[in-house]
């Protein structure tokens, strides 16, 4: 992968080339982090907006807090492609990366062979290096106090702050190594100044590490990262192979080696540049409970138990920066780096199924919940298969509880040409596929019990052989020549300019 802009160091490298591109704002007027933070950034990420650099936000007591707080990083398609090393047009080409990653081909001639020579070069610079601390604020014991932390109480209701953009880092018992990290999002309540609720679901990555360090009745080391260069912090979110770090492809984004240094009281490595890293470890036994937050569905999830992490060592940065954002319906953060994230699921879907032609994952769904799938149609049964398939094999699509097939020939993100194509090429009575009792998204409480619901797949593609006894419609269009003729004459027509078509 071609690296397309500057190589952003540190999260303060892309704040300043944000601002240069007109792509930040700072704001010095005093600003609650108890709603009205969330309230602003609300209304800025709906019209496409800046980034936001809060100077002098207020904490929940009413105190100036020490510390900036950025929201709305990647409130843009842009912004999050930026965020990757490219342009929005170049998101496809990191998909293929990532698809090549996912299921490696050997080459197969000589020229093969030297079309993935940089897939092997970039690989170099996925090796992370040790790095020292420089120079850090670092405080232990009864200095600890997450209070002063800007985290926000982004909803009425909610019971205290959240800490929204942590890169949780997580090992498994029996290894030292980073190619066994694990660096997920996981939200985290504050209970007080040294303890707080770490909030992961269970087919998650810190999960799995958290319940094999409980199989050994031992308490988790775990690290929080706030703020960190883009590509580490993008690298969490990512669909990538289970076998692959996400600090190790955070290296092949920047291209350069990651450079990660000793965490000062638990056995884990963290980027050097991060701006707040929360250290401690994640009791074996001990739960709290967590909630209600707003969450991104729209609504406020329900109260659950999670376990309780036990601070050990906060450090930070001199001036650090603090990142957070908020959850809510879209269009949130976390929608518009899934609408991102879209269109790397394309090369790697392609890989798997190469009747695949496009793929749409709505953000106002959730970005999961419905997804639309284009397929190049060849034989009767194909979409029934394609429904399993991705059902089955990609677990992006584990929680895809309507997935609609169409033909080619429709736009996926186009409602008028999906709706179209139910309309006109699917029937009730044959063409709908439901599933019961299948894993469905923990925080859905229209399923009928918590984790576990139905599937609706609609096959809204053209009918081949077998699939129908009628004579299949066809799809109307001009002739080509009339149109290139009505183009030709238009604007002595006297007609708007618009109506052309």
């Amino acid at each position: 992968m071609r690296r397309e802009l500057p190589f952003f160091p540190d999260l303060r490298a892309f704040v300043t080339y944000l601002e240069a591109e007109g792509q930040l704002t700072r704001i010095a007027e005093p600003v609650s982090v108890v709603h009205e933070v969330t309230e602003i950034h609300r209304r800025v990420l709906h019209d496409r907006g800046p980034a936001l650099l809060f100077e002098c936000p207020t904490l929940p007591d009413g105190r100036p807090a020490e510390i900036p707080i950025l929201v709305n990083l990647f409130g843009t398609v842009e912004r999050v492609a930026w965020g990757l090393g490219v342009q929005p047009d170049g998101l496809r080409d990191l998909g293929e990366l990532l698809a090549e990653l996912r299921e490696p081909h050997p080459p197969q001639s000589l020229r093969d062979a030297w079309r993935k020579f940089p897939l092997a070069q970039a690989a170099l610079t996925m090796r992370p290096r040790e790095a020292t601390a420089g120079t850090r604020i670092e405080m232990k014991g009864d200095a600890i106090d997450l209070g002063r932390l800007p985290a926000q109480i982004c909803w009425p209701g909610e019971p205290a702050p959240l800490i929204t953009w942590p890169l949780v880092i997580t090992r498994p018992p029996d290894s030292i190594r980073v190619d066994d990290y694990n660096v997920g999002v996981y939200r985290m309540q504050v209970l007080g100044r040294d303890r707080a609720v770490m909030r992961w679901l269970a087919h998650r990555g810190g999960a799995r590490h958290h319940h094999q360090w409980k199989a050994a009745d031992r308490p988790m080391p775990v690290a929080v990262v706030i703020g960190a260069d883009p590509s580490t912090i993008l690298s969490a979110v990512l669909p990538l192979p289970e076998t692959m770090s996400e600090l190790r492809f955070s290296g092949l984004l920047r291209g350069k080696r990651p450079r990660l240094m000793p965490c000062v009281s638990v056995p884990l490595v963290v980027p050097a540049e991060a701006e707040v890293v929360i250290e401690g470890f994640v009791s074996a036994t001990e739960t709290a409970p967590e909630g209600p937050f707003g969450d991104h569905t729209g609504y406020y999830n329900a109260v659950d138990h999670f376990p309780v992490m036990q601070v050990t060592a906060v450090t930070m940065r001199r001036n650090p920066i603090y990142l957070s954002t908020f959850t809510g319906r879209a269009p949130d953060e976390p929608s518009c780096i899934g609408e991102a994230l879209n269109e790397l699921f394309v090369p790697i879907l392609k890989r798997q199924f190469p009747e695949v032609k496009d793929v749409w994952l709505p953000p106002v769904a959730c970005s999961y919940r419905i997804a639309i799938v284009s397929i190049a149609k060849r034989y009767p049964g194909q979409a029934r298969r394609m429904m399993m398939g991705l059902w089955s094999i990609l677990p992006q699509f584990t929680y895809t509880k309507l997935l609609v097939l169409v033909d080619d020939d429709i736009d996926v993100q186009s409602w008028d040409d999906v709706m179209w194509a139910v309309a006109t090429r699917s029937d009730p009575s044959r063409d709908l596929v439901t599933i019961s009792d299948t894993p469905i998204d923990y925080l859905d409480f229209a399923s009928p019990k918590a984790g576990l619901g139905g599937k609706l797949g609609i096959d809204a593609t053209n009918k081949l052989g077998s699939e129908t006894d009628r004579e299949w419609g066809r799809v109307l269009s001009m002739d080509p020549a009339v149109s290139t003729r009505v183009d030709a004459i238009w604007e002595r027509l006297g007609l708007p300019q618009a109506a052309r078509a």
